[in-house]
Order: C-alpha cells, then structure tokens, then sequence
C-alpha cells in the first residue's frame, strides 16, 4: 500500500511539471516537497532514486537568479544520495559533491541552521567515505565541529547531540598508535557525555540507549591507569542502555548491548579491592550473556558476529576451566546515526 501511495505521488510530481499554470519556481518548490516525503522512510531504493530524479527536475526548473533555492536543492539532494543502499562509495561521493555545491552559497545567503545542517550531513557522509578508505576522518571531525558553532546544547539540542554521538565515534575509529591515541579516547568519553546531558531515558529512550552503549565502549577500552574505575563505569553505562533496550523489542541492539556488557565483565575482578584474586565469577556471568548474545545473532543471521562471538567462547571457556584471569574481550559493538 505505502509502495503505491509513494508512486502516485512520484506520477503526481511528474503532471505537476506540465502544469502550464504553475511558475518554475512553484514546481520545483512542489517537486521538493514530494521529494522529501519520498525520502523520509522508504521501503525501497527505488523511492530514494525517485526523489534523487525529482531533486534532478527541480534543478533544471530553477532559474538561474535563484541561487540559494538551487543551493537548497543541492543539500536536499545530498541527503537522498547519502541515504541510497550500496557496498560502495559512488553515493556517498556524489553526496559530498552536492553538499560542497550547496555549502557557498547558504554560508552567504542561507541561514545558520541550514548550514550546520549541511555541515552536519557533510560530516557523516565523509565519515562513512572513510570508512570506505575514500577520505579522511579528521575531515568528518573537522566538519562536525563546524556545525556545533551553530547547533549548541542550549539552542539545539537534538542536532547537538547527534553531532557529539557522531564526533565520539569518529574519534574512537583513527586507530591508536600515535601519541596523540589518548587524547581522541578522552574526546570521544567527553563527547558522548555532552550528548547525554541533553538526551534523557524519558524523552529519547531509542537515542538515550544508543549514547549510552557507546559511552560504555569508550569508557572500557580508553587507555587509562584508572581500568577497574573505568570498567566500573562501563557497567553502569550497559545496564542505562538495557532499561530501554530488550530482546523483545529491540533484538540486536539488545545483543549487541549484551556482548558489549560481557566483554568489560572480563576485565573486573571479582573483588575490585582485591584485583589479584582472580574474577571467574565474573567469567561465568560474562559467558551467560555472550551466550544470549549469540542466540540472537544467530536467529537474525548476522554471520560475522555469531564467528566472532564463538571465537570468544571457547576462549572464555578456557578461562574458566582453568581458573585462570580473563582477558580483554572482543571489539564493541557500538552504532552511530545522524
């Protein structure tokens, strides 16, 4: 049913260029509007390449004097491409090169929002470009930080916080061998702090779970001479994330949550006052979760991580069975959105 409301209104904006009575201006106005509608939650590709096509109609309808509505085109346009199901970087380069089109142009004559907004989708796209070895994280950074001129925790909240979450995750993915690894770890804790003093469990439950899963990665795995007092830390931040987040409801993000809960269970003693006394309580504890954790990833398919997590397993059951004091867990499973 959503599939053909979508394509009436694609058919819709089609006609809506033959109207004679229209101006070019208030088409490509009518062509946005429907674009974005088609965007906002597809249930297919296709509903994404069809707004991409009207953003394309509604750029060869914009006259020439209308340099900022071109410029707006552009930005939306950017977030259709950026959005686009692929393996590969094709999508997100055009994105970029719309954002960078649009970006002169509202920096002179758009508003301030509007800019941190194309700054702020500027910034995950060359995020995701970097992880794709197409670019460099210290350009996502460096554009994040750009929009936070305009998007303040007072002013904008929401906007502020997606910026920190995402600021966080960039820095925790440079890998840490340079002097300056410990330095990015402490950004990263602190930016996902910032982000939750303005995202509550009441208000933001989905986006309050997802802040406080990353925290507790970065809190177990910064470098630090404080791990126990870290780790401890981590804890409380897991179990923030599981009031909201549930096998029922929220399967994977609840596994991921779980395996990420195990993996800083291996690295508490037993006794945080007495360290050297081993933790196979702690051991046991962990091998329950990680053994939930994998049910779910099973039955959802996701292949890489049931490997990942058998791998730890075997390993923890070695740990166990000998008594002897585990060792720092698998990767964390951390998740970033804008």
């Amino acid at each position: 049913m959503t599939s053909n409301i979508a394509d009436h209104q694609y058919q819709q904006a089609m006609a809506a260029i033959e109207e004679a009575s229209s101006s070019p201006i208030e088409k490509a106005e009518m062509l946005i509007e429907i674009a974005m509608g088609l965007q906002q939650k597809p249930e297919s590709a296709r509903q994404i390449l069809d707004a991409i096509a009207l953003y394309d109609q509604a750029l060869a309808l914009c006259p020439d004097t209308e340099t900022l509505l071109s410029a707006r085109i552009h930005a939306r346009k950017g977030t259709a491409l950026q959005i686009v199901p692929s393996q590969a970087a094709d999508y997100l380069l055009k994105a970029q090169a719309e954002f960078e089109t649009a970006l002169p142009v509202l920096k002179a004559s758009g508003t301030a929002e509007e800019t941190a907004e194309c700054y702020m989708n500027l910034g995950l796209v060359q995020q995701n470009l970097a992880s794709l070895n197409q670019g460099l994280i210290t350009e996502a950074i460096s554009t994040y930080q750009l929009a936070l001129r305009t998007f303040t925790r007072e002013t904008h909240p929401t906007e502020f916080a997606i910026l920190h979450n995402n600021l966080a995750t960039a820095y925790l993915s440079i890998p840490m061998t340079d002097q300056r690894a410990k330095m990015r770890e402490a950004l990263a804790v602190q930016s996902f702090e910032e982000a939750l003093k303005v995202v509550t469990l009441i208000d933001q439950p989905t986006e309050y779970a997802m802040l406080q899963n990353n925290l507790g990665n970065a809190l177990q795995y910064v470098s630090s001479s404080h791990g126990i007092e870290n780790n401890l830390r981590a804890l409380e931040a897991y179990d923030e994330a599981l009031k909201v987040r549930t096998r029922a409801d929220a399967p994977m993000e609840y596994a991921n949550t779980l395996s990420n809960k195990a993996n800083c269970l291996r690295n508490l003693p037993d006794d945080v006052e007495h360290p050297d006394a081993g933790n196979r309580v702690r051991l046991v504890q962990a091998r329950a979760l990680y053994r939930e954790a994998n049910d779910i990833f099973t039955e959802y398919g996701d292949t890489g991580k049931v490997s990942l997590l058998d791998e730890v397993l075997q390993e923890l059951e070695a740990d166990i069975g000998t008594g002897k004091k585990g060792s720092r867990g698998g990767k964390g499973f951390g998740e970033s959105r804008i």
